[in-house]
This record gives structure tokens, C-alpha cells and sequence, in this order.
């Protein structure tokens, strides 16, 4: 027998709120239930828009959506500055929680959040869909192989796009009011999950942001990086920004291999996940070129990232609801440590460029 799909609401008309209504119709465990925005006639053309199912409900609040009995889960798409507000008030109507990144302003904002999730036994995880990737896993795989990868010793990884003048002016990822972290909140998040990822989600020991990041009138960032440090001689560094040109690197180098990807945040193909991996290589006689050349490892998908992001907490939720399991508490784990460095690279920019120390 079928497994039934889990009923999603969606909390706003976002532009991302496309993508992942599509995975969601996409995802074989999962349907759309119901919308909600400012106005109904708003949701009701956005649910039109999208090919939503002729059975989802248009509400003309969010709040409308978290009463319907039955969502059972919500994604949340709204403006960072409103993530609070509108998760705790999920969990307490005790529906399952995707929100989108950044999940807050701060981890003191992110820990109200987790606390609702889970005094409330609801699954929260975060929207980061390149996690959700085959090619990841493999990846990572090569990245755990002793003799063809090694130990760990730096991780360097960007995310950049130009937003354009209307963006830079307009948007709401440069309005302070909104989303007060700017490039770091939007762009930096992926980074910096990126290099945690990359170490086994160990916390660097200090951050230490670079000087000069960009920012606009009302000071929001527009650019900036950071360097990481451990202690143990393993380091890493990453560029956010929304001023140059679209950009999604990763690199990690080992002892013995190093590994490259460079569309790690969105595949340039949807159904095609490549990676570039070296082990062992030296130069050739007269130094004239390397060997062996690094490899290029292509892993191919049926489902969109975003769409097994959502068959991953669909399954999760049905586990909850149906069999009793508890909340998976991998997901809020991962998404605590990377607003913890969020928050440390934010106040190194804060505090002249100086290292701050990083506490869980």
C-alpha cells in the first residue's frame, strides 16, 4: 500500500516558494495542502501559478493555514527577520517545520525556535537542498577515504551572484529590516555549512572575518569573507557576496587528494551532479604536467535536490506522526552550528576585524 503523502502548507508567496512547491508536487510522499498569504486573492494566483493541486486551500493569512487540521507539515519562506514569530507558532500548532535559510537573525533567535520544535516533538530542518544531493554523500565518501584523500587540512569555498541594481536597491535580502545579514545571511550560510560539511561539522576553535567587506547605505552586507582555524593546522576561508559573478565553489584539500565541485549550491544541470577528486598527484618528469590528472565523477538524479530535500523530511514527518518515532535531531544540530559561526563571522565584521572565539 501507498504511503500517504504528507500535507504541506506554505507560509507566503516567495519567489523560492516556487521552487519548493514544485518539489513538493514533485516528491512522491509529500502534497500541497494550502497556501497562505497577505491577501486570498494572492494566494489563490499563486496556487493557480504554480499547478498547485485543485484541492489546496488559499487562505489570506499565514496564521489561517497553521489552524487548518490538516497541514500537517509548513514551509516557511518568509524574511528572516519574521522566522521566529512564524516557526514557534508552527510547532505550537504542532506542524512540522522546513524553513527556509538563514534559519535567524542569531542562535539566541535560532534556540527559541528548536526549543518550540522540540517541546512540541516536531521535525525542523533547514531548506540547505544541496545537502540533500546524491553527489554529496559521494563526495563525502571520498573525503572519509584515508589513502586517496587523507586528512583534512583546508577548505575554501564561495558563493557569489550579482543581484543587479533593482536587487541591490529593492530586495529584501538588502532591506535591514527584513534580512538584516545580507550576503552572509544568504550566501555565507551555504559557505559556511560548505566547510563544516567538509570537517565533519567540528566547530572551528576562532573566526576571523577579512577586512573591507561591502556594504550598502543602510549597512547591510553585500560582501565579505572570513577565515576559520581549529587549532590542529587545519584552516579554511570563504567569499559571499551579491556583487560578482554567479559563483559556487568548493574546494577541499587533504593530505594525500584534494576534491573540487563548482556548482556545490544549485547543479548547473538539475539531473547531473558533477565533481572533479585527485589523489596522490605529483608532477611529471621535467615538471611539464601532473599525474595522474584528477578525476571527474558525474552522479545523476531522478528527483531534483530539492525535491529529495523534501522526500527526506516527508519521511521523517510520517515516522512522527504515524509510527511515534522521535524528531530527528541531526537536522536542528547541523543548522545550531552553522548559525553559531554565522553569528562569530558577524561579530568579527562587529568588533574591527578581531578573532572571536567560537562557543556551541
Amino acid at each position: 500500500m501507498a504511503e500517504t503523502p504528507v500535507r504541506f502548507g506554505i507560509l507566503g508567496c516567495a519567489n523560492i516558494a516556487r521552487k519548493v512547491s514544485r518539489a513538493i508536487t514533485l516528491a512522491p510522499n509529500a502534497t500541497i495542502c494550502a497556501i497562505g498569504s497577505r491577501s486570498t486573492e494572492k494566494a489563490s494566483r499563486f496556487a493557480s501559478d504554480n499547478g498547485f493541486p485543485a484541492s489546496a486551500k488559499a487562505y489570506g493569512s499565514y496564521e489561517a493555514v497553521l489552524d487548518d487540521p490538516e497541514v500537517e507539515a509548513v514551509y516557511v519562506p518568509l524574511p528572516t527577520s519574521l522566522h521566529v514569530r512564524w516557526a514557534v507558532m508552527a510547532a505550537e500548532r504542532r506542524k512540522h517545520v522546513l524553513l527556509e535559510k538563514p534559519v535567524a537573525l542569531s542562535v539566541k533567535e535560532l534556540d527559541v525556535i528548536l526549543e518550540a520544535c522540540e517541546s512540541n516533538g516536531v521535525q525542523f530542518m533547514d531548506a540547505t537542498m544541496w545537502m540533500h544531493h546524491p553527489r554529496t554523500a559521494d563526495m563525502k565518501a571520498f573525503l572519509s577515504d584515508p589513502y586517496r584523500f587523507g586528512q583534512l587540512k583546508a577548505v575554501h569555498s564561495i558563493f557569489a551572484y550579482y543581484g543587479g541594481p533593482d536587487f541591490q536597491k529593492n530586495d529584501i535580502r538588502v532591506n535591514p529590516a527584513l534580512d538584516a545579514l545580507g550576503a552572509l545571511g544568504d550566501t555565507g550560510w551555504y559557505c559556511i555549512r560548505a566547510i563544516l560539511w567538509a570537517a565533519d561539522y567540528e566547530l572551528p576553535n576562532t573566526v576571523t572575518a577579512l577586512p573591507d567587506p561591502e556594504l550598502n547605505e543602510a549597512g547591510v552586507i553585500l560582501s565579505c569573507g572570513s577565515s576559520l582555524s581549529w587549532g590542529d593546522g587545519k584552516v579554511a576561508t570563504f567569499y559571499c557576496s551579491f556583487l560578482t559573478n554567479l559563483t559556487m565553489d568548493i574546494t577541499a584539500l587533504g593530505s594525500n587528494g584534494n576534491l573540487r565541485v563548482h556548482d556545490f549550491v544549485i547543479p548547473f544541470r538539475e539531473n547531473v551532479g558533477p565533481f572533479y577528486a585527485a589523489a596522490n598527484s605529483r608532477f611529471s618528469e621535467l615538471s611539464i604536467a601532473c599525474e595522474p590528472i584528477p578525476s571527474e565523477h558525474t552522479v545523476m538524479t531522478d528527483l531534483p535536490q530539492e525535491a529529495l530535500m523534501v522526500r527526506e523530511f516527508a519521511t521523517l514527518v510520517r515516522k512522527i506522526n504515524a509510527n511515534g518515532f522521535k524528531p530527528e535531531k541531526k537536522w536542528p544540530t547541523l543548522s545550531r552550528k552553522t548559525q553559531v559561526v554565522l553569528d562569530a563571522v558577524k561579530a568579527s565584521i562587529d568588533s574591527g576585524f578581531e578573532p572571536v572565539k567560537v562557543v556551541y
